[in-house]
């Protein structure tokens, strides 16, 4: 069915988008080919600004650039990636750069470009509540407000810190995600970072990079080892549409076993991080003379914490043979994740949303909120989905995709091909008559019996 969308200045939005990081940027930039609908997106911040905490020197992406906001959906806007580096005068030297992979700084630039071009956007502007009455939504803002038929929430994840260092967050104990303002200012002899995933690499490498007056560093993980990201190409596959598809199919249970065995195809080290923390580690230890006691411990999981004088101390369970141990550090850097929650804007409706046991919104396959208003007005939700849809869900690789999929189901109608592709494995059964020649033939002979 094709819906109707109202044009005049006078009536409603079709959708209003809460917050402009990338994934709302990226429906920003394919709403421009699809003309009747009427869109708003609308930001707190004064300008687009990409994770600013995490941009120390070296950081990477862990994915392709082709993966950017419209490229796997619409390779020929003119948001682009490829268009960015031509418009900026510096495709060719960016190619003969021969990246393995693309500087976090650069792709930070291009999304900014984006946001300084594409239509639609309203930065420096807080929606302070969120109201629905009779046919549509009510946005609030300090000097006005909109409305808008539907909504969908952009304002991405929050940085997650444990129960155990709330009570102690400040100057000396901080998230990851004001790493870079912070770090070159800690002036603290004993540093223990916690988290081994990438985050918490990006931050071990830069103190490793300059040591200034720190004399230990203790880097923790729960994990079994500091593991790289596994960046094959048959695990990729679970970033792409049909993997999505054979996932949304699955029961509570499957999903979560699922999403448990993906975990290093998107939580792990890159190849590049664990190079250069050992080749600085080995430097440290046999080619420098250095004093710096460094100290890589995984399974170990933190207990609690204290306040010990202008000290931190530490228990933690070592997992591997269930020995306690105790760390003290004059800083704590918190390389402990993110978690997605509603923005505050919604708090008026937060009865009315559906939660999962995660916290998150439930949300069906077209990734709408499942709520008690009226199905005419409907709540997207951008990267909330990592237990509806899978681990992809919180990567910007199937963002695009995502976004082709939210403009499908609101104009009614497939205006962006957004189906799978042929993939190279076959995630789900298959009915006979769907598999493969070689497994049917093994199907019909009993060979697939048990």
């Amino acid at each position: 069915m094709t819906v109707a969308f109202a044009r005049r200045d006078t009536e409603p939005l079709d959708i209003a988008g809460i917050g402009i990081g990338p994934s709302n940027l990226s429906l920003a930039c394919l709403f421009e080919s699809v003309p009747e609908i009427r869109s708003r997106f609308f930001e707190r911040r004064g300008s687009f600004d990409w994770h600013p905490g995490m941009m120390m020197p070296g950081v990477e992406l862990q994915s392709s650039f082709l993966k950017d906001l419209v490229t796997p959906v619409l390779p020929t806007s003119r948001w682009s990636f490829v268009s960015y580096l031509v418009a900026h005068k510096r495709l060719y030297a960016f190619l003969n750069a021969n990246y393995e992979a693309v500087p976090r700084q650069e792709f930070a630039r291009y999304l900014a470009w984006v946001a300084n071009g594409v239509d639609g956007l309203r930065f420096g502007t807080e929606i302070r509540d969120v109201e629905h009455r009779d046919d549509r939504f009510f946005l609030r803002f300090d000097n006005g407000q909109e409305e808008a038929r539907n909504l969908v929430i952009g304002t991405g994840s929050s940085p997650f810190v444990p129960d155990w260092a709330k009570p102690f967050l400040g100057a000396d104990c901080f998230h990851n995600s004001e790493a870079k303002s912070r770090l070159s200012d800690l002036g603290a002899a004993r540093i223990v970072v916690v988290g081994g995933g990438q985050s918490g690499g990006e931050v071990v490498e830069a103190l490793l990079a300059d040591p200034g007056s720190m004399k230990e560093l203790t880097w923790i993980s729960r994990r079994h080892n500091f593991e790289p990201i596994n960046d094959t190409p048959f695990s990729n596959q679970v970033f792409s549409p049909e993997y999505v598809q054979a996932y949304l199919k699955l029961g509570g249970e499957q999903k979560q076993a699922a999403l448990k065995n993906s975990i290093l195809t998107s939580d792990g080290l890159s190849i590049s991080t664990i190079h250069a923390i050992y080749r600085r580690l080995y430097a440290l230890r046999y080619l420098e003379p250095s004093t710096l006691n460094a100290s890589l411990a995984p399974n170990r999981d933190v207990i609690q914490m204290e306040r010990n004088c202008n000290a931190y101390r530490l228990i933690v369970r070592n997992q591997f043979d269930g020995g306690i141990e105790v760390l003290h550090a004059d800083a704590v850097v918190l390389a402990t994740g993110y978690r997605f929650r509603l923005p505050d804007a919604l708090g008026s409706l937060g009865d009315r949303i559906t939660l999962d046991r995660n916290g998150y919104p439930l949300l069906n396959d077209d990734y709408t909120m499942q709520w008690t208003g009226p199905r005419a007005n409907r709540l997207f939700a951008q990267n909330a989905g990592r237990y509806s849809h899978g681990i992809a869900d919180s990567q910007l690789s199937l963002m695009a995709w995502r976004s082709a999929t939210i403009v499908n189901a609101l104009l009614g109608r497939q205006h962006f091909d957004a189906e799978p592709d042929n993939g190279q494995l076959a995630w789900a059964t298959e009915t006979a008559s769907a598999m493969p020649h070689q497994l049917r033939a093994g199907y019909s002979d009993g060979m697939l019996s048990s």
